[in-house]
């Protein structure tokens, strides 16, 4: 009789233990979500969350995100946690071959727990009827089965391996920004196949009209950054080494600010390659660079936002004073942003910024070659300077990419 009135009892809680199970599961696959910056990809602006429609221009085409709601016959409600995962490891979903648009050749790296976790997610996410849009890719690449020949040849799924030389923070920013952050997807250069180049990992690419900079250690902590300005920039979008720009705002906002303390840490010590809290460089500016009409046009048109020694206001407008998009080789952004101006970014309630208007009509190429060489001498200790052709060319090569930018 003991026995049956114990086996009573724990039928009784089970339904109870089995929901809080189930809840803790849905919970934990919410945030793996955010680590996946899943939302930003897979939301058109305005629509439904997750229910897809969001464009991609690619160089073979416009690809489209699809609808990953719990809904049974538009989205993946009707997947099975086998068909979830490959389509996440392998690229390969029930009805097709995916475009490696959809980043699988990182999501591959996804642990199963962790895969169990977001699949119970999804499979409770609420459901939407919105249509799938078709895409329009070129021939061959609207050729589905080719994709299958692309797999063989750059993708060779592998679950993540720690490192037993390196710490738990630092194999866990390793787990969190290779497989869910997919960071290398943007900030790796690719070859003739479009596939990452893994040789140059984190050593930067072009996206869109943006430059997705050099974030190897080695390049970070040359620029002088900081733990702490890592876990700011990680965090809230700004730090004292510049703002984001391009679709790495949308990253922030929906994904890497979301990081807890614990991952945002782990993600600093990763990309820093160091257990150790890493100080950075003190900031510059160089006021025997106040000369010259490169001057008097910082003076002119950036001054009253940015400040007169390149500090910045809080909440207006970013410092400039050891800003990256100037002190870094690459220097596509740093045009960017002049020519073209940026869109005002709201982070968070206590993190936003203006809108800067763009000078592309108004600076002509040695105009622009003056105020550039300026930023670099007064705020930065780079050694570029451009020459007028130089600048016409980099800035023509800007324009380009302006025109064929992603969305």
């Amino acid at each position: 009789m003991q026995k049956i009135a114990s086996l009573a009892i724990i039928f009784a809680i089970s339904p109870t233990v089995m929901a809080t199970t189930d809840n803790e599961l849905i919970n934990k696959g919410k945030y793996l979500s955010q680590l996946a910056d899943c939302y930003a990809c897979h939301t058109a602006t305005g629509g439904e969350p997750y229910a897809g429609g969001l464009s991609f221009k690619t160089p073979f085409g416009v690809i489209y995100s699809t609808n990953i709601t719990s809904d049974k016959t538009q989205g993946i409600g009707d997947y099975s946690f086998e068909d979830f995962d490959r389509a996440m490891r392998h690229g390969v979903a029930p009805k097709g071959n995916l475009y490696p648009a959809m980043p699988y050749t990182s999501f591959d790296k996804i642990t199963q727990e962790d895969m169990r976790a977001l699949y119970v997610y999804f499979m409770n996410t609420k459901p939407s009827s919105q249509a799938n849009l078709d895409n329009d890719v070129m021939f061959p690449a609207n050729i589905r089965l080719g994709l299958k020949g692309w797999n063989l040849l750059n993708h060779k799924p592998q679950e993540f391996a720690a490192d037993n030389s390196k710490s738990d923070s630092w194999n866990r920013g390793n787990y969190i920004l290779n497989s869910f952050g997919h960071c290398g997807e943007c900030h790796t250069p690719r070859d003739m196949t479009m596939a990452m180049d893994h040789s140059k990992h984190y050593q930067g690419a072009m996206i869109g009209n943006v430059w997705a900079p050099d974030i190897t250690s080695q390049s970070l902590i040359e620029q002088g950054w900081s733990s702490q300005d890592i876990k700011d920039l990680l965090g809230t979008g700004y730090s004292r080494k510049g703002t984001v720009v391009g679709e790495m705002y949308t990253a922030i906002y929906h994904s890497l600010s979301k990081f807890d303390e614990q991952d945002l840490h782990a993600s600093a010590v990763y990309l820093l390659d160091s257990d150790e809290d890493v100080p950075g460089k003190p900031l510059t500016f160089n006021a025997q660079a106040n000369t010259g009409e490169g001057y008097q046009l910082y003076m002119g048109y950036c001054a009253s936002c940015h400040g007169i020694e390149g500090e910045g206001k809080p909440n207006f407008a970013p410092g400039l004073a050891g800003n990256e998009s100037l002190a870094h080789e690459n220097s596509i952004n740093l045009l960017v942003a002049t020519l073209y101006g940026i869109k005002p970014q709201f982070y968070s309630t206590l993190v936003s910024f203006d809108a800067m208007p763009g000078y592309d009509n108004k600076l002509n190429d040695e105009e622009l070659t003056n105020l550039v060489n300026y930023l670099k001498a007064a705020f930065t200790n780079s050694t570029i300077r451009f020459t007028v052709k130089e600048m016409g060319v980099l800035r023509k090569e800007v324009e380009g990419n302006q025109e064929n930018a992603a969305h």
